[in-house]
């Protein structure tokens, strides 16, 4: 069994949904309570992931591989590295999470709608355990389906438009991926005369820069699209807005890291010419700036507090691809690390959303002020979640946005100076939105009886607050899993970095003592 404990993982919340379509649906409570423990599942069997996970070990660990389409040299090829370690554990964790705050939450078509999140949790565990390149597109379009539904039958006023635009947005990069992919496919088969989906084997493919360039930027829509970079993001304050709490929980938690994974898990090995060429990084970099600052911008200007969280994973995405291209172990490690605090502190801001808009049905920021003095939990674990989310010494953001930093100032002093306003503006938008709902005279009668934070609701609120602890005070674990994943990637892409920085030290070393020599001569 413990062979196969990668499929275990996958498979888990699939099952747990073929028993839930099984229920009889006149029974609301067991297919709600059946939901929870089917994503409970997921998460306990994801667990020993961790624990038997080697971190001085190189390379793909728990491999299971299987022939699956052999005619056209497709495999059922899993493993997994400190990267996808990561990823998959906040998966599990998210997704169990989302789905218990839906227990009052949702009050129609409830089977269909828990069915629809196991479904998306084996899509998004498939995308980031599988080594087949077939496989790993398999996995990210199914993805779509049942988001789409989340959005479209259990979402706001506007979920129809909001659902399109998502699953169209979506499709046009997928599609464009699917050409990448199958350029490397075939220049595979013209170098080797075997027809593979295998990254690792596709990874030996020697392809001119010009091709690499265009299969790059074949990538990057897929990708660039799924994250959002600016400037394809404007799907996503739309999907954010209209869809039910958990939706945008597992929307910002998830999802969206598929496409800072597929830039880490594809684009830079597997084309590691047009990742370090000049233009393609600072056209990267450029982006990356832009959405730091621009999406820290329009999230000053928002009146409706949903729209204003979704507008700030574009500023907080934007740092994550700024270190993937920064292309430095620190900006490596800083932007998956940072992909984790992104999934911890907007998935708790969104669902603190979601708690004030069950009890008054408005999203309006001018509709609240004051709820500290009715709800002082709820401004407690709000107030937790913003720091957070800000980037507080000691809390989860700081450690994150701190090495994407450090790494960027290594690769350009310039790029690390325009991010850092991004922080100071993600401040500001943060404690101005807390001022105006939590603080102050209760300006809203309405607002007087709202009942705080009840059991459940704390349940959902817990795990991420210890988490945000954990990584804020104690991050050396993740370090530690990243190190050796991060290491090779920085090697693939700039071959003899570490050998440089090993010669460089010694030099440097001896310019400082001969510094402090004439300063004491002085």
């Amino acid at each position: 069994m413990s062979e196969h404990l990668l499929s275990i993982v996958l498979f888990t919340p699939l099952a747990g949904m073929f028993v839930l379509l099984l229920l009889p649906s006149s029974n609301r409570k067991l297919i709600r309570v059946w939901a929870n423990i089917a994503a409970f599942a997921g998460f306990l069997v994801s667990l020993p992931l961790v624990f038997r996970f080697d971190r001085s070990a190189e390379g793909f660990q728990m491999v299971e591989k299987a022939p699956w389409i052999p005619a056209l040299g497709a495999h059922y090829y899993l493993g997994i590295d400190g990267i996808s370690l990561l990823l998959v554990m906040l998966t599990t964790v998210t997704g169990f999470i989302a789905i218990l705050s839906s227990w009052s939450a949702i009050d129609r078509y409830e089977k269909q709608y828990y069915a629809m999140f196991l479904l998306q949790q084996t899509g998004m565990i498939g995308v980031f355990l599988s080594l087949d390149f077939l496989l790993f597109y398999v996995f990210w379009e199914i993805v779509l389906v049942p988001m789409y539904f989340i959005i479209g039958v259990w979402g706001g006023p506007r979920k129809l438009y909001a659902a399109i635009k998502f699953f169209l947005y979506t499709l046009a990069g997928s599609v464009l991926m699917l050409l990448g992919i199958l350029t490397l496919y075939f220049q595979h088969h013209a170098q080797y005369g075997v027809y593979t989906f295998e990254i690792d084997a596709l990874m030996q493919t020697a392809m001119p820069l010009h091709l690499e360039r265009w299969v790059f930027w074949a990538f990057f829509i897929g990708f660039a699209i799924k994250v959002p970079m600016f400037p394809f993001h404007t799907w996503l304050p739309d999907a954010h807005t209209e869809a039910p709490t958990a939706g945008s929980v597992i929307l910002a938690a998830v999802l969206l890291k598929m496409g800072t994974y597929g830039f880490l898990r594809f684009s830079l090995p597997l084309l590691p010419k047009a990742a370090i060429d000049p233009w393609i990084v600072h056209v990267m970099v450029g982006l990356s700036i832009v959405a730091i600052i621009y999406g820290a911008l329009v999230c000053l200007m928002q009146d409706d507090w949903k729209k204003l969280v979704a507008y700030s994973s574009v500023s907080h995405l934007g740092f994550c691809t700024l270190g993937i291209f920064s292309l430095t172990p620190n900006g490596l490690a800083g932007s998956v690390i940072q992909q984790i605090n992104h999934g911890i502190s907007t998935g708790m801001l969104f669902l603190i959303v979601g708690v004030v808009y069950e009890r008054r049905h408005t999203r309006l920021i001018r509709e609240y002020g004051g709820l500290a003095h009715v709800m002082p939990n709820y401004a407690f674990v709000f107030a937790f979640a913003m720091l957070s989310s800000a980037g507080l010494p000691l809390l989860n953001g700081f450690i994150g946005e701190f090495t994407i930093l450090q790494g960027a100032f290594e690769a350009n002093r310039v790029w690390a100076a325009f991010a850092v306003t991004g922080i100071i503006l993600g401040a500001s938008y943060l404690l101005w939105l807390y001022q105006r709902t939590m603080l102050g005279r209760i300006n809203n009668p309405k607002n007087l009886k709202l009942p705080d934070l009840n059991l459940r609701e704390w349940a959902v609120f817990a795990p991420l607050l210890v988490w945000a602890l954990w990584i804020g005070v104690y991050p050396k674990p993740y370090f530690e899993i990243l190190e050796k994943p991060v290491a090779q990637l920085v090697e693939r892409v700039r071959p003899g970095y570490f050998e440089a920085q090993a010669a460089k030290a010694p030099l440097e070393a001896a310019q400082a003592m001969e510094s402090r020599m004439e300063a004491g001569i002085r």
